[in-house]
């Protein structure tokens, strides 16, 4: 016959005999060998589960850190101040947004002859073309700017100051530098989302067609989410010549930001961030001549990517975000 377990060699017979003559007790040890077993296993699996549920702790603390934050921006715009500031804010926001291009015009006017000069001595254009180029791209500036601060035509002034953006690009050879390149692709998205708000405002449908409203809202997020994502892209060069204590709250802000998620928090956590050194660093008020303008230009350029940032704390992050896909599932 085949194998069928251990023998049983007499152990209810012969063994207790000998248990009985020795004086010692197998079955006795025999328990205590398994409750010991047991019990180093039970340890084993205390240790295991304490050391997952110390990172689980780890875990959670900075989640309700996180929610405390986001429930501290949140609660921001319940205070009374900010409640009687909070009709102003979009306007101001949108001042911001278009505060360089304001900018740009006055030191195009008071710097006339040096912009002829560069352009027409030094880039070869033909004159004709430099004083047309000038007094369209000034005029355009002006007009758009005014506009979009009005909430007039606004689809109008956003085109025509994108395009100004491109041309003088195209025109001073300024888009060789990686810096120039995002921080005006950031200027862009400003006014995505400053023209992305006016739609907001302008709720309209003809003849009470809710197929039409639903098309607008949804280019309305569209709106949104590029603009989120254009305005991120100026804080890639921008975090990493920075502490890395700024990286890091840089990058996880840019992070949410641009996918939507905790957008207030991180809209005023970007803010904050590009106030504090755009005061610090680009004070130009307290320097002269070329180095003077120079702070001047980036100083302006990120009042209007902070001007996008304030916009977007008033009104939210579209459609297309984490946070709006949270309050629908």
């Amino acid at each position: 016959m085949s194998y069928r377990g251990v023998p049983n060699n007499g152990f209810n017979g012969s063994t207790a005999m000998n248990q009985q003559q020795s004086g010692f007790d197998y079955s006795a040890g025999q328990s205590r060998a398994f409750n010991a077993v047991n019990q180093n296993n039970l340890s084993n699996g205390n240790k295991a589960n304490y050391s997952n549920n110390n990172s689980g702790n780890f875990m959670n603390k900075i989640q309700n850190g996180f929610d405390q934050m986001n429930e501290f921006a949140e609660e921001l715009t319940d205070k009374p101040i900010v409640k009687r500031l909070q009709p102003y804010i979009p306007g101001l926001a949108r001042f911001f947004i278009v505060a360089t291009f304001y900018e740009d015009s006055i030191r195009l006017l008071t710097q006339w002859s040096d912009q002829v000069f560069f352009l027409h001595k030094w880039k070869h254009y033909p004159r004709w073309f430099v004083i047309i180029f000038l007094i369209s791209v000034t005029i355009v500036m002006i007009i758009g700017s005014t506009l979009l601060v009005l909430r007039k035509q606004t689809n109008y002034a956003t085109g025509a100051l994108c395009s100004c953006i491109i041309l003088q690009g195209l025109v001073y050879g300024l888009f060789t530098g990686s810096s120039f390149i995002l921080r005006n692709f950031s200027v862009i998205g400003g006014l995505l989302i400053a023209f992305s708000d006016s739609i907001v405002q302008n709720k309209t449908t003809f003849g009470m067609l809710p197929e039409l409203q639903d098309k607008s809202q949804k280019f309305k997020g569209y709106l949104l989410l590029a603009g989120r994502i254009l305005i991120v892209l100026m804080f890639v060069g921008f975090a990493f010549s920075k502490s890395w204590f700024t990286v890091f709250l840089t990058l996880g802000g840019t992070v949410c930001f641009a996918i939507g998620y905790k957008t207030k928090l991180a809209s005023l956590l970007l803010g904050l961030i590009l106030v504090v050194y755009n005061l610090s660093l680009n004070n130009y008020w307290f320097h002269q001549d070329s180095k003077r303008d120079f702070l001047r230009y980036e100083f302006y350029q990120n009042l209007s990517i902070i001007g996008g940032l304030l916009l977007v704390t008033n009104t939210g992050a579209g459609d297309y975000s984490v946070d709006s896909k949270k309050k629908i599932y």
